[in-house]
């Protein structure tokens, strides 16, 4: 064994205490980084481990009627959210919960891939939870430490089926529209707008969620609530009054026949307001709140009977005889006509057009009459005529211009578009150049052939013949902004022609079985061709005729006839004008009673013309000669 010289050892001593010094100098700095430097940085990252965001859901704005009658409230509920350490965690409990909550498979994997995104932020598992599930989840609390359970305002519609094609229903946001960005401001969890006025103005009442924290120990089981953070409180929404009357709406529900599919719609021609807007069938939101139940929609999705389809706004139907007016307009506003002209050929029942034969409605014809004799009468030969004076390129023409290729543009969200041909180009591209005539123009001068439009759309029209000027501006169910304004562009002579001619339909042509006492009411009957099945029924009116303030229209499908679906519409006029007392003149007619005139089966012009309808079950467009 040797020994080191004294130098060596005192050298080797020295070198250990100045590498010490540089290990301790070290160790200073990198402590005066952690707790100095970067100590906010890891305070704050400590209080995310130990503080975890929960959302207050802020109440929605109310809906209302015009008279304040509530139609979409808040009532108190509870909802069930659950925060877990990791996503093994996270799905454990939710099978541990699925017999008390109802998570099925799917709903599970879609819960699990939302906590995955955000692992630290509290996932709603259930909304609108019953007080029976709650207290069976607070027992279980003990082994699922991570559940939150809290009160959440819960949306209710008092109204359910009457008011559901109006007002809508909530529920969560999805992913996609997330995405996409279709709710601004939204973010996972956040309960937005489905249909009606819900999602039209879903940004003003959907109001601002406010913020509290929790706090969870290291296994991510909540504590307490957190007490040293401030807690925002939520913006309640904004209560939106609507141009809605509750009992005028309830009227129509109730007058609606039994069984039956249609809609009516009730607006006012000077500002544009609708007061009424009912389809039927219809169905009960409230059952959608907070989730639904994946049998009970499927069963309203395959319902033959469309309850979730809305056939003021979505539904095209052939616009049958009160398209007549239109065409009136139109060849008025060229000077083709005035009130007193007559046609070169009489009805006799029908006319020839080359080898085709077009009949009238009614079969020992009408003789020769005046364009004001036609409309009361609702001849159809008359207006074969005047579609072929009119011309098919200024008839395409001039629809667009009344905007019957356009939305009428009421406040709803996902109203279908008009159908109507914008060119001659559109013939040609669907049946070749020579695959067909100009006798396509008999059969869209009387609201025949390849035109389907909205019971809204023919609202709007039939609101410029009801106004004074001939002006009306688009229908909205929330006062405001008119929105745009359309012209018929006659003049007041034309108008006022017009508006008599339809006072005789009530009076004494096709409409007469619903004339009201001490009110005069001017309006048109239509029978619109279904391929699916019987004909379905127009009736479209305005009154008092000197100064309207309302017009009235319904479609009923498979009615049959235009003058069946009358009285129902002037017995609603009569209620909204004069009261609920008001009786009908005469005797009432139990509706359906007043059958059509027999008529001869219609003689197509083309194979196939029609069916624009999105759905098959919808109003068809077959071309055919028979209107009323």
């Amino acid at each position: 064994m040797s020994w080191l010289h004294p130098y060596d050892l005192a050298r080797r001593a020295s070198s250990v205490r100045i590498v010490t010094l540089l290990l301790f100098g070290v160790l200073v700095l990198a402590f005066f980084r952690i707790q100095v430097v970067a100590g906010g940085r890891y305070e704050v990252q400590s209080e995310e481990n130990r503080l975890r965001p929960v959302v207050l859901p802020a109440p929605r704005g109310l809906v209302t009627d015009r008279n304040g009658v509530v139609l979409a409230e808040n009532v108190p509920g509870y909802s069930v959210a659950l925060l877990a350490p990791s996503a093994e965690v996270f799905r454990g409990t939710l099978e541990r919960l699925a017999p008390l909550v109802p998570l099925d498979s799917q709903r599970i994997d879609e819960l699990e891939r939302r906590y995955v995104r955000a692992p630290t932020e509290l996932v709603v598992i259930l909304r609108d939870a019953s007080f029976e599930v709650v207290s069976a989840l607070e027992e279980q609390r003990p082994w699922n430490p991570g559940l939150v359970i809290q009160s959440d305002p819960k949306r209710r519609y008092p109204f359910g089926d009457m008011m559901a094609h109006v007002v809508g229903y909530v529920g969560e946001v999805t992913e996609s529209e997330l995405q996409e960005g279709v709710y601004p401001g939204a973010r996972l969890g956040t309960v937005v707008g489905r249909e009606g006025l819900e999602q039209r103005y879903d940004a003003l009442l959907r109001g601002k969620d406010g913020q509290k924290f929790v706090e969870v120990d290291a296994l991510g089981r909540t504590v307490r609530e957190a007490q040293v953070v401030t807690t925002l409180e939520p913006e309640p929404g904004v209560t939106i009054r609507t141009s809605i009357d509750l009992e005028l709406q309830r009227y129509i529900q109730e007058s609606f026949p039994a069984g039956r599919r249609g809609a009516v719609v009730a607006m006012d021609p000077r500002t544009g307001e609708v007061i009424a807007l009912y389809s039927a069938p219809s169905y009960d939101p409230n059952p959608f709140i907070g989730g639904y139940d994946p049998e009970q929609w499927r069963a309203l999705a395959e319902s033959e009977d469309f309850p979730l389809f809305n056939r003021a706004t979505q539904a095209r139907y052939a616009p049958a005889s009160p398209w007549k007016l239109v065409l009136a307009t139109m060849a008025l506003g060229r000077g083709i006509v005035d009130m007193e002209s007559h046609m070169t050929m009489p009805c006799t029942g029908g006319m020839r057009y080359y080898n085709r034969y077009f009949r009238c409605w009614r079969s020992d014809g009408h003789g020769s009459l005046t364009l004001f004799e036609a409309i009361q009468q609702s001849c159809d030969v008359y207006f074969y005529q005047l579609g072929l004076k009119l011309g098919l390129t200024n008839m395409l023409q001039d629809a667009g211009a009344l905007g019957f290729r356009e939305q009428s543009g009421i406040d709803l969200p996902n109203e279908y578009r008009p159908l109507f041909p914008p060119s001659t180009e559109y013939y040609n591209e669907r049946y070749g150049r020579s695959g067909w005539t100009n006798a396509v123009t008999l059969n869209l001068a009387i609201g025949q052939g390849e035109s389907a439009q909205t019971l809204v759309n023919m609202i709007r029209f039939y609101g410029m013949l009801a106004s004074q000027d001939g002006d009306a501006p688009e229908p909205r169910l929330v006062p405001g902004d008119r929105g745009r304004m359309r012209s018929l562009g006659l003049s007041e002579s034309h108008r006022q022609g017009l508006r008599d001619a339809l006072l005789a339909v009530v009076d004494s042509g096709t409409a007469v079985g619903a004339r009201i006492a001490n009110l005069h009411i001017a309006g048109k009957t239509g029978t619109a061709q279904n391929p699916h099945g019987p004909d379905h029924g127009w009736f479209i009116a305005f009154a008092p005729v000197e100064s309207a303030t309302v017009v009235v229209g319904s479609i009923i499908e498979f009615a049959e006839h235009g003058s069946s679906v009358a009285r129902l519409v002037t017995s609603v006029m009569a209620h909204w004008l004069l009261g609920p007392e008001a009786v009908p003149e005469g005797t009432p007619v139990p509706w359906l009673d007043i059958l059509p005139d027999s008529a001869p089966e219609p003689v197509p012009i083309l194979p196939d013309t029609a069916l624009l309808n999105q759905r098959p079950d919808q109003a068809g467009t077959r071309a055919g000669p028979r209107t009323r």
